[in-house]
């Protein structure tokens, strides 16, 4: 019988944000509740309840909250929760002061800076005054192309406190993959960096800049931010100025901040944009606010003074949910650089320096890790870390042994899922509960998750469409541009009538978790048979062989069959003999259906920015179809060699 790999000690349990907060809920409305299934199964049953208590627990801060919890809650798309509600986004996440540290920002060469509490509040009272006079007001939006540093957190604190719409992107993207995002929301201002470091190399942006701004006439003022420079950055830029000649004269001080309503839009996000344009996505104050509230106190059980650590850019969502752990008091601790730079470990070697609790990554870091031969635990004190969260794909199970193994024996290891639309989660960490190899551990309160089979049947234990059955706050107000929200619609709630339909494949467990298979539109269908690309790389990227892999589906006579590209590892090349190894640990760790009838090796494997695979752009290079949105690639090259490929001919 199968045992979890981690369970928490009884003193754990007793200490974490989930136990309070089911005390509160005895002392304050009578629940007897003692696990967290019974919890989870509340909160889906009764939402009006369990939002209204996450709001008092949280303590959010609000000129009013209103009668009304959930408003036409019959209708998924109608839905509105707190209609009534007016508060501001950054008071919330500034509402802590002294000089605790707030922020500590770490750079891959070394440099270090910290910002208290006080100091930020400071530092965002001065951007407020700045975006001020340089007219922006309610509604307009603030872009940015900037790294996870302290001033991306403050300029975007000043944007929303001040009722305005704020957009970022990292700076690795180009002109194209930056005038595609931005450009589609029209900015009023645009705040960047002069350049960036990554990898040990120095990247200058003047000429991305230029371009930028050339193309994207609503910019009427552009911000710049010294960080490779050693002086205030100088532009030839028009309309650019300096931000410490932007600050120039303003004073910090007390913030007077106005509250908006709960549905005041806040924020637009990205799609990874592999299939076409990106999509913007149009996110709210408050919606966002609650239930990213709700996973920093509830899922992540972060604390007054706990080091919340997530290696991201500012073009992932996951940035979010980095700094909105200032709501419960913790400290962020915000990276720039590569993970692997000087050397692989560094990311391990600023998590025992600093004292991390929670440290939030990827599968492709960790797998990286383990085939680098990195050992963490063998060389770091780690006795802070508390948890360990991966996500942007599913967590193999291989990987899950890795992390008990060579990172920390005694550490919850949360593998989540979600999505840039709901800038949160539907499967996420539980605090007093084990964690099973393989497996998400569990269903994010208030989300009611289902998965349903190809007849549209609730299921459990079989593979199915990911779907969210019951309103929740978090759903986006819509896209940028979309009259009638006909695009938002179509996409999430065309397929099962009222219902919020993900496209992610997968399975909830009898141990109340979940296993994501792949995205749905990557899933392959051999033969009329659905196969998730998860199962194929969990088997095939274990190997030492392989340094990363890439699995899509070609149309072949009538019917799709598998093809398998690997990437191998230095000193290694493919030959029949590595080739029947791959096929026999498919046909061991999957079934003969998953068996790839063509093997390619390739040099690299293409990725967006924000680090996802682009398999739908393979397929369609080998389909001879066009790419549609190149600006999305990270490494847009690597898609030539899968074109003509004589291989895939016979």
């Amino acid at each position: 019988m199968q045992k979890p790999m981690w369970s928490p000690s009884d003193a754990r349990v007793a200490r974490s944000n989930v136990t309070a907060f089911m005390r509160a809920l005895e002392s304050g409305r009578g629940l007897a509740l003692t696990n967290y299934r019974q919890l989870y199964d509340w909160s889906v049953s009764r939402p009006e309840t369990f939002w209204e208590s996450v709001w008092d627990f949280t303590g959010i801060v609000a000129e009013m909250r209103g009668d009304t919890v959930l408003a036409d809650g019959d209708d998924m798309m109608a839905a509105r929760f707190f209609p009534d509600a007016r508060l501001n986004f950054a008071e919330n996440l500034l509402r802590h002061r002294g000089d605790a540290p707030a922020v500590i920002f770490r750079r891959e060469d070394g440099l270090r800076r910290t910002l208290t509490y006080d100091q930020l509040h400071d530092l965002v009272a001065r951007l407020i005054g700045a975006l001020r006079a340089l007219g922006i007001d309610v509604g307009d939006r603030v872009a940015a192309i900037l790294p996870n540093m302290p001033e991306a957190l403050a300029f975007m604190l000043a944007t929303t406190a001040i009722g305005g719409v704020w957009s970022s992107c990292s700076p690795d993207f180009g002109p194209e993959g930056i005038v595609d995002r931005i450009g589609q929301i029209a900015p009023k201002a645009l705040i960047a960096v002069d350049g960036y470091y990554y990898n040990g190399k120095r990247h200058d942006l003047t000429a991305t800049l230029s371009q930028v701004c050339r193309r994207l006439r609503s910019i009427e003022k552009v911000v710049i931010v010294p960080y490779v420079s050693a002086t205030s950055a100088k532009t030839d830029l028009p309309a650019a100025v300096a931000l410490d000649e932007l600050l120039a004269g303003i004073p910090g001080g007390a913030i007077s901040f106005r509250r908006f309503p709960f549905d005041q839009p806040a924020f637009v996000f990205f799609t990874s944009g592999t299939t076409g344009l990106p999509k913007c996505i149009v996110h709210a104050a408050g919606r966002a606010l609650i239930k990213l509230f709700e996973e920093q106190w509830l899922q992540f059980d972060v604390k007054r003074g706990d080091i919340f650590f997530y290696f991201t850019t500012t073009g992932w969502n996951m940035w979010y949910t980095l700094v909105t752990a200032l709501g419960p008091g913790g400290t962020i601790l915000m990276y720039d650089g590569s993970p692997f730079y000087p050397t692989p470990d560094a990311l391990f070697r600023i998590a025992a320096d600093e004292r991390i609790a929670i440290f939030g990554t990827s599968p492709k870091y960790l797998d990286a890790l383990r085939k680098a031969g990195v050992r963490p635990c063998g060389g770091f004190d780690l006795s802070a870390l508390d948890t360990v969260v991966s996500t942007g794909a599913p967590l193999a199970p291989e990987s899950f042994d890795f992390v008990y193994e060579a990172i920390k024996p005694d550490v919850r290891l949360s593998s989540i899922s979600g999505g840039t639309e709901l800038v949160a989660t539907f499967a996420n960490g539980n605090p007093i509960g084990p964690v099973w190899r393989g497996e998400m551990q569990a269903l994010t309160l208030g989300m009611k998750v289902e998965v349903f089979d190809d007849a549209g049947r609730s299921v459990r234990g079989e593979k199915g469409e990911l779907v969210c059955t019951a309103p929740f706050p978090s759903r986006p107000l819509g896209f940028w541009n979309d009259p009638g929200n006909q695009l938002y619609f179509k996409t999430y709630f065309s397929r099962y009538p009222n219902v919020w339909h993900h496209g992610d494949y997968a399975e909830l467990t009898e141990n109340d978790g979940l296993i994501i298979y792949g995205r749905s539109d990557a899933t392959l269908n051999p033969s009329g048979v659905r196969i998730g690309t998860a199962e194929i790389y969990r088997a095939v990227e274990d190997l030492d062989e392989v340094a990363d892999s890439a699995v899509v589906g070609q149309e072949w006579n009538g019917d799709t069959r598998v093809l398998l590209f690997v990437k191998l590892r230095d000193g290694f090349a493919l030959d029949e003999a590595l080739a029947e190894k791959i096929k026999s640990r498919i046909r061991r760790y999957a079934t003969p259906r998953h068996v790839p009838a063509k093997i390619v090796e390739v040099t690299d494997i293409p990725y967006t920015v924000n680090g996802k695979k682009m398999e739908l752009a393979i397929a369609n290079v080998i389909h001879g179809r066009p790419v549609k949105n190149l600006g999305a690639a990270a490494n847009p090259g690597a898609l030539d060699q899968f074109r003509n490929r004589a291989e895939l001919t016979a």
